[in-house]
């Protein structure tokens, strides 16, 4: 027979004096870190509790990525009878911030609980003696914790509590039980059998890596000639980039810059026949030009994509540079490195495949034969381009590489460059994206592109909020590898409402250029890929004439980015709140930021209007693209701060209409006019 006491050795002492369960947020067990970005607030929780009656109390240390601690933090009941804690902390610089949540019998205030009870019932001073003794001495050991200063309002109550001269048991807990010494007590505790759980872990990221505005571009396109065929260049590409930058955008994205291979060449949609003027997919990297480290010659010079760089810098954008780990057959890796792929019977490289689909213009890597080798060879490519001022790597099919790579590549770049940025390109199975997220990743490709119907869009909307702590979305609207069916078939009032619903609902977006000017041709009935697509070919286009003509829209994409930049509430993700209405066309969602939830926000002239201090944003859209629909959108009123039967103004951001509104309100939108209201709440005074 096993002793019970040789039980409790083998399995552990997994609670302490005061059990501390269940603690918020933590990844996959602490394995890996929560995430966070500098100024957010994040709530740390915990299940608090212990046996009996005493009255217990838990707080947060926080330490920074320095090592230093900061203040109490005192955690709060979140709800009566839940046992469950809380308590809002902030993460200053960047970097790996650490966390425990300590908890602790308060015999202060089971003290004074116990206490007020007693007098309440009548009990008499005599009958109370030893309690005020009690009470007295606890006081005098709770002292040497208070701040000097107050440690007078301690005396006078143990004076009290001990004065003989005073009949009245109230006259006498009167100063013990005073609200400002209980708030006293309240910050410095007396602490007994403290009890302190693991450590947990958050990574801090720079505040792009929550909330941003992209825009995909091919620099080749840009200044491009197709007769005679020939390419832009970094210096043609950056005349465009003040345009982009009128458009409110934040990061611009370029597809690989590399030199592309010669071998297997692709031609103009995807096809096996190619001219000697195709330029190939910049996803067959490598040639005689060089590889991963080098730019295509038809683009310039190093020296010309830095400046490129630094133009972009000037109008207040970053670049996001592709890192898309996969070789052209003649890059130098496979000249020079042939274990780092695979290699058939036969003794030829196998190129990438997804059946039936051939990528004969593509070597993918193996991972597997020269780890050391090929690791140390991919970490020298990004430190060489985060040399030349990337701070964004937006990374291809990372979810064909190994996860262990992804957490070994991205530890060692932050443990130095903790600004740099990665987003992952990986449209695969749940399970793979989030882990790609928690090891790592900065950012995620979401499945928004396929999500357009109202049960969806809220679905994928909590499943998001649930991992807000770990996986930060991009909702891009397309990309070169997506058209979707909604944008061929919807017309001009797809575009709308697929930007609005990706500006609003997701903290960083994106487009894909060509959005603007309603490209929405595919190659073929059922196919996501666009016609003469620009992976493949060079797609110069008279934005300066779209314009002009009234084809354009980039006017409203600019309002959208002006209203996101004008409204901190749509900088996050966990606000989102969902909102009914009566039907499927409509979803209805809002996002609500007070002032003293946002550190970056001030309270003044300017600012949003409500006198509760917030800023309240309200986004109704219609998902029909093709009729006019009517609903009645039934608001939940405490989630914009408001009572049930208040009313108030709501002004739309888009056409500048104001209405007074209450609980439940009729809308119609005409989605040839405006698909969609994105409305500021102002509570009436």
């Amino acid at each position: 027979m096993v002793r019970l006491d040789k039980v409790a050795m083998m399995i552990g002492r997994s609670v302490g004096r005061v059990v501390i369960s269940d603690v918020t947020p933590v990844v996959s067990c602490g394995q890996w870190p929560a995430r966070a970005v500098v100024g957010e607030n994040l709530t740390v929780g915990a299940t608090v509790f212990r046996e009996g009656h005493d009255l217990i109390g838990a707080n947060v240390v926080l330490s920074g990525p320095d090592g230093q601690g900061t203040p109490f933090i005192r955690m709060r009941s979140a709800g009566p009878g839940t046992d469950r804690l809380e308590a809002e902390i902030t993460a200053g610089d960047e970097g790996l911030w650490g966390y425990r949540v300590e908890a602790w019998s308060d015999p202060v205030a089971t003290w004074r609980h116990g206490i007020e009870l007693k007098v309440g019932a009548g009990q008499s001073v005599d009958e109370l003696a030893v309690d005020l003794e009690d009470g007295a001495r606890l006081l005098l050991r709770a002292l040497p914790g208070v701040p000097e200063g107050r440690r007078a309002e301690i005396a006078r109550a143990v004076a009290a509590l001990r004065d003989d001269t005073r009949d009245d048991p109230h006259e006498r807990i009167a100063a013990a039980v005073d609200p400002r010494l209980t708030s006293l007590l309240d910050a410095f505790p007396l602490r007994e059998l403290v009890t302190r759980s693991s450590l947990y872990r958050i990574w801090v990221d720079r505040p792009r890596a929550l909330y941003g505005s992209w825009y995909e571009m091919f620099p080749r396109s840009e200044g491009a000639t197709l007769d005679p065929p020939r390419s832009g260049t970094f210096l043609t590409a950056a005349e465009r980039l003040p345009a982009i930058a009128a458009m409110g955008f934040d990061v611009v994205y370029l597809p690989p810059i590399h030199p592309v291979g010669e071998i297997n060449r692709k031609g103009p949609n995807n096809t096996l026949v190619v001219g000697p003027d195709d330029p190939g997919s910049p996803w067959a990297i490598g040639s005689e030009h060089g590889g991963h480290d080098a730019v295509h010659p038809d683009l310039g010079t190093i020296e010309d994509f830095d400046l490129f760089v630094a133009r972009a810098r000037s109008l207040g954008m970053e670049i996001a540079l592709d890192l898309a780990l996969q070789c052209a057959p003649d890059h130098p890796w496979a000249k020079h490195h042939p274990e780092w792929f695979v290699v058939r019977s036969d003794g030829s490289i196998a190129y990438a495949e997804n059946p039936p689909k051939k990528y004969q213009d593509i070597y993918p890597l193996n991972f597997d034969t020269d780890p050391t080798g090929l690791y140390q060879e991919i970490l020298r490519v990004v430190r060489h381009w985060t040399a030349h001022g990337v701070r964004i790597f937006r990374v291809d099919n990372p979810h064909t590489k190994p996860v262990e790579f992804w957490e070994w590549l991205i530890g060692q770049v932050k443990a130095t460059e903790p600004d740099v940025l990665f987003l992952a390109e990986a449209f695969t199975r749940p399970a793979m994206m989030h882990t790609l997220a928690k090891v790592g990743f900065t950012q995620s490709y979401t499945y928004f592109t396929w999500r357009n119907q109202k049960w969806e869009l809220e679905e994928y909307a909590r499943e998001l909020i649930d991992a807000a702590h770990y996986m930060r979305p991009n909702f891009f609207v397309n990309t070169p590898d997506i058209l979707p069916g909604f944008l061929q078939d919807g017309g001009p009032a797809a575009f709308r409402i697929r930007a609005v619903l990706a500006a609003t609902m997701s903290p960083t977006w994106g487009v894909y250029a060509g959005y603007e000017l309603y490209e929405n041709t595919a190659v073929r009935p059922g196919s996501e890929e666009y016609l003469d697509s620009e992976k493949y070919q060079y797609r110069p286009r008279d934005w300066a004439a779209a314009e002009r003509e009234g084809r354009s829209l980039a006017p409203y994409l600019t309002r959208l980015n002006q209203i996101r930049r004008a409204h901190p509430a749509l900088h996050w993700l966990r606000n989102l709140h969902l909102h009914h209405a009566d039907g499927d066309e409509f979803i209805v969602y809002s996002k609500r930021l007070t002032d003293d939830a946002d550190p970056r926000r001030t309270a003044g002239p300017g600012g949003t209007g409500d006198p509760a201090g917030a800023d309240t944003v309200l986004v109704i859209v219609n998902l029909d693209p093709h009729e006019a629909r009517e609903t009645t959108v039934r608001l939940d009123m405490p989630a914009l701060g408001l009572g049930w039967d208040d009313s108030f103004d709501v002004t739309d951001e888009i056409t500048g209409q104001t209405f007074r509104w209450g609980r439940d309100n009729y809308v119609r939108l005409d989605p040839s006019v405006e698909p969609a209201h994105i409305l500021t709440v102002r509570a009436r005074s």
